[in-house]
C-alpha cells in the first residue's frame, strides 16, 4: 500500500467517523431537548394537579360546613312536624271552645214584625 492510498483510507475512515459522530450529536441534541420538554410538561402537570387538589379540598370543606347531613335533615323535619302538631292541637282546642260558646248562648225568640 502506498502512502497516498494509506492517507486516502485514513481520510475515508476519519470522514466516516466524523459523519457518524455528527449524526450521533444531532440525535443526542434532539433527545436532550425532548427530555427537557417532558420534564417541563411533567412539572406543569404536577403544579396543576396540586392546584386541583387544593381546590377539591377547599370545596370539600365548604360542603361540610354548608350542607346538611341526612341525620340533621331528619332532626329538623321532626322538630318542624312537632311544631305543626302543636299548632293543630291548639286550633282544635280553639274550635271546641268556640263551639261551646255558641252552644251556651241563650236563644232569644225572634219576633216578627
Amino acid at each position: 500500500m502506498t502512502p497516498e492510498q494509506l492517507m486516502g483510507a485514513i481520510l475515508f475512515f476519519v470522514t466516516l467517523l466524523g459523519a457518524i459522530s455528527g449524526v450521533w450529536w444531532r440525535i443526542e441534541g434532539r433527545v436532550d431537548r425532548a427530555k427537557a420538554e417532558a420534564v417541563q410538561k411533567a412539572t406543569e402537570a404536577a403544579t396543576e394537579a396540586a392546584s386541583v387538589r387544593a381546590d377539591l379540598a377547599a370545596h370539600k370543606l365548604h360542603a361540610a360546613e354548608t350542607f346538611i347531613t341526612k341525620q340533621g335533615m331528619r332532626e329538623s323535619t321532626e322538630s318542624i312536624m312537632e311544631a305543626i302538631h302543636g299548632v293543630k292541637a291548639a286550633v282544635d282546642h280553639m274550635t271546641m271552645r268556640v263551639d261551646r260558646i255558641v252552644e251556651n248562648q241563650v236563644k232569644r225568640p225572634t219576633t216578627r214584625a
